[in-house]
């Protein structure tokens, strides 16, 4: 019996977790020639949500993430690319003649599959600006294009004045509806509500919450009922218990329970024996972070994980305010009503070093 529980990598079908509202919402949403910026913290399940909205909605999409992007030309070429995954190039070759520079394309034999990339050394803004215009010219109002840039917040990391050169290619583009992603909140804010930013307003704003308790449970439950006949209500809110509801740590824990429920079914506690596998298997890595980071931002790890509130005396209020900040941004912390550790595991870990 396959493992009903999928994390890592977008979720399609039925590893899919409710998001009902979501989906509907972007779906209708895209049908319109708006643009769309949603925000969330790292594996809420922003690009699972929008690659399932867009699909539902019948539009042609491409997805790059830029945080895989290494320059400006990297991401035009990965533009490019996933534009000829829905386009196949004998049909827009006439288009690429209006390049200023050609792109060099090749095809596998065996796959099927076409990479492009651009001469070094050619400026990165010039090349986007032909691939989105390409796409713009590929498509007209009653077909538009649905753009979607994960990691948006990663714009200003690949060439420091990127935003004012993008936005003023997609001011004037009328075939493309854009959907920029991101996981800073902090950044992504300043990007579309700092009056002084190039993408000021550009979009309508969405903010991904974590999945309701109630949604998830009932997820959990239906899955774990396979192995766990008559515990499976019992172990769902255990697991959320521990995660609490974060989409891609509650999958992470539940695939690990049943597979402890298939192989091991005498386990008396399936979700406790699951947690210290996990935290067993990826010490090593939670040893490597905790060894690299600050001793402001360690103490400041121990008290969330502990439960203890931060302001004790020992750190001024700006020097705690500067050190939440960085640890968002680098992705050891979320805020959802309350700041948390955004790794139950790694909490765990932290628990177990300091008993």
């Amino acid at each position: 019996m396959e493992n009903p529980f999928k994390f890592g990598t977008i979720v399609e079908n039925e590893f899919f977790t409710d998001r009902v509202e979501e989906v509907a919402y972007i779906e209708q949403f895209v049908r319109s020639a708006n643009h769309l910026v949603i925000i969330s913290p790292r594996r809420f399940g922003k690009s699972s949500v929008v690659a399932k909205a867009v699909k539902q909605s019948g539009r042609k999409y491409i997805m790059v993430n830029l945080q895989q992007a290494t320059s400006v030309s990297d991401l035009s070429a990965k533009l490019l690319k996933e534009f000829f995954r829905v386009h196949p190039m004998e049909r827009v070759r006439h288009l690429i003649t209006h390049f200023r520079v050609i792109p060099m394309i090749s095809t596998n034999p065996v796959t099927g599959s076409i990479d492009v990339s651009f001469q070094p050394g050619i400026d990165g803004v010039m090349l986007i600006e032909d691939v989105l215009t390409l796409i713009e010219k590929a498509h007209s109002e009653q077909d538009r294009m649905i753009v979607v840039l994960d990691e948006f917040q990663e714009i200003c990391e690949l060439s420091p004045k990127l935003d004012k050169q993008l936005r003023s290619i997609m001011q004037n583009q009328k075939h493309i509806n854009y959907i920029l992603l991101g996981s800073q909140e902090s950044m992504m804010t300043d990007i579309f509500e700092d009056k002084k930013s190039p993408f000021y307003h550009f979009g309508e704003m969405m903010r991904l919450a974590k999945i309701p308790r109630d949604d998830f449970h009932q997820y959990l439950s239906e899955r774990l009922a396979g192995c766990f006949a008559e515990k499976q209500n019992e172990l769902s809110n255990k697991i959320l218990d521990y995660t609490g509801c974060h989409p891609y740590y509650t999958q992470q824990l539940a695939a690990n329970v049943w597979q402890i429920g298939m192989l091991q079914p005498e386990t008396s506690d399936p979700v406790r024996k699951a947690i210290d596998y996990i935290v067993t298997t990826h010490g090593l890595d939670y040893e490597r972070l905790w060894m690299n980071l600050k001793r402001t931002n360690k103490w400041i790890l121990q008290r969330l994980a502990f439960n203890k509130p931060l302001q004790n005396g020992e750190y001024r209020t700006s020097t705690i305010y500067s050190a939440l900040k960085r640890l968002q941004k680098d992705g050891y912390v979320i805020y959802s009503n309350h700041y948390e550790l955004e790794d139950p595991f790694f909490r765990e870990w932290i628990l177990v070093c300091n008993e």
